[in-house]
């Protein structure tokens, strides 16, 4: 059981609960705290101060004043005029993730919402309740208003949660499980969908994946190394800390490790004097990938534990202040990053494809792996494969923070896009597993010509693997079914 309390969220726990079904509670410190700012709220209603959200209009409308009596009904409004989004849903793995995100926010006790709703949000994470929440419709500041308004929609029963890959009306569902829609209060609309939970939950998931692709990397590059006879000197320690870089280090000592006791490296001037930069670089290029993970798992954590409500509340109600903790920069550039990061994972797998199938490089391999060179084309279009997916990976890496769009009458004029990127981040992540499979499947291939007894011992371990799942290419055959297996191998 994971205690939230809006603080010390971590990745580790977020993969716990979203990966290995791990359960939820609120801390009791956070109890406190939660109920504390919403007896504020309801002191501020009952003394009829004009503070935003509460009793005015959102956007453009702030200078509206909204009598008492319809403060409730002003948080109904408030969900349903948002709930614009669009497109495929998002998974229901970012939708969890979505939920436990924005309920840690709300624990912090800022944004004076009640006791009762974080409560239905914790049951919802407990009881796998994911609402349907579409993609696109998000400018990334003001918060995620568009897909958060969707997952409030379910707490009021008038959205829709995904049941058995169907959609299912949330109405129904809280039936089955003998509870009614909740009836929002006071400003309680607004904190829940006022804040940067969408492109957060999506970049958690999309660090995830991509620390995990990042490690079975450097298996399946040293793989190839086995099959294109690489030379070993370039992971020397000295070259390494020479630099200075950690990642780097690191990268090139795992590298030494998953090719130890190998009979199919070499030693420089044993067969040539260097490799290609796809084999020599290995540490300096997937370390640098590495960096930028570290950075990004720095700000997610930064962000997963943050405030990002507007209006804050303080003071015991007596300091309510409005601002923009919602505006999604920092998440935006993290997700820019990321994608230049995993994109580049990609790029440099898809050279070390080339050189396993080009018989001008593969060092006296078959030309494309085939079994029957001419009268079998081998593995020859899956390289075309990885190359189209890279080429793809180019135009979706373009940075989505450089953009912005003004909104609400100008009164939201600058937008972070950080929903958009933390989407097209998980595109490149998965592009990459693809090009990564293909790697593995030509990698596990080529080691077969050159002998698997001769492989080293750790990699014969997951050449096996691959064999487990992709059988030996004997004869041509549909290979975009082996690269969804070995994709699907490669999924955290």
């Amino acid at each position: 059981m994971i205690q939230l309390d809006g603080d010390r969220l971590t990745v580790a726990d977020m993969k716990a609960i979203l990966y290995e079904g791990e359960k939820i509670e609120i801390a009791p410190s956070a109890r406190a705290a939660v109920e504390k700012s919403r007896r504020a709220v309801e002191q501020i209603v009952k003394q009829k101060k004009t503070v935003y959200g509460i009793n005015t209009g959102f956007g453009k409308f702030s200078d509206v004043k909204i009598p008492r009596e319809d403060t409730r009904l002003l948080q109904l409004h408030l969900i349903r005029s948002h709930a614009c989004g669009v497109g495929e849903p998002f998974s229901e793995i970012v939708s969890r993730a979505m939920i436990i995100l924005r309920l840690n926010a709300l624990l912090k006790g800022y944004s004076g919402i009640r006791l009762k709703v974080l409560e239905r949000l914790c049951y919802m994470v407990n009881h796998c309740i994911h609402p349907v929440i579409p993609q696109q419709g998000s400018l990334g500041a003001s918060g995620d208003l568009a897909a958060l308004s969707h997952l409030a929609l379910v707490l009021v029963g008038e959205g829709f949660i995904c049941q058995d890959e169907q959609s299912v009306a949330s109405t129904e569902v809280w039936r089955q499980h003998q509870l009614q829609p909740i009836e929002l209060e006071a400003k309680e609309g607004l904190a829940l969908i006022n804040g940067t939970q969408a492109m957060t939950a999506q970049g958690v998931v999309n660090f995830i994946e991509a620390e995990k692709l990042a490690c079975d990397s450097e298996w399946i590059a040293a793989m190839t190394i086995e099959a294109l006879r690489g030379i070993t000197d370039a992971f020397h320690p000295a070259v390494h800390e020479a630099r200075g870089y950690k990642e780097q280090i690191d990268v090139a000592k795992r590298m030494r490790e998953w090719l130890k006791d190998s009979e199919l490296t070499t030693e420089q001037g044993e067969l040539r004097v260097q490799d290609a930069y796809s084999l020599r670089c290995i540490p300096q290029i997937h370390g640098a990938s590495w960096q930028v993970l570290s950075y990004v798992k720095e700000t997610l954590e930064i962000e997963m534990n943050a405030a990002t409500d507007n209006p804050l509340i303080f003071d015991d109600g007596q300091t309510v202040i409005s601002s923009g903790n919602f505006h999604g920069q920092p998440i935006a550039f993290a997700m820019d990053f990321l994608k230049v990061a995993i994109a580049e994972l990609a790029n440099v797998s898809e050279r070390r494809i080339e050189r396993l199938v080009n018989p001008h490089l593969n060092e006296g391999l078959p030309p494309f792996l085939s079994p029957e060179p001419g009268l079998q084309s081998g593995v020859m279009i899956l390289q075309y494969t990885a190359a189209s997916l890279v080429s793809e990976n180019k135009t979706l890496a373009h940075p989505a923070s450089v953009d912005s769009i003004p909104s609400s009458a100008n009164q939201e004029d600058h937008v972070s896009m950080g929903t958009i990127a933390a989407r097209h981040a998980y595109q490149i992540i998965k592009n990459c597993r693809k090009v990564l499979a293909i790697e593995a499947i030509c990698a596990a291939q080529a080691v077969e010509f050159r002998g698997v007894e001769y492989m080293a011992p750790k990699l014969g371990g997951k050449w096996q693997d691959v064999r487990n799942v992709v059988p030996s290419i004997k004869r041509d055959r549909v290979y975009s079914k082996d690269i969804e297996k070995m994709a699907a191998y490669l999924c955290p």
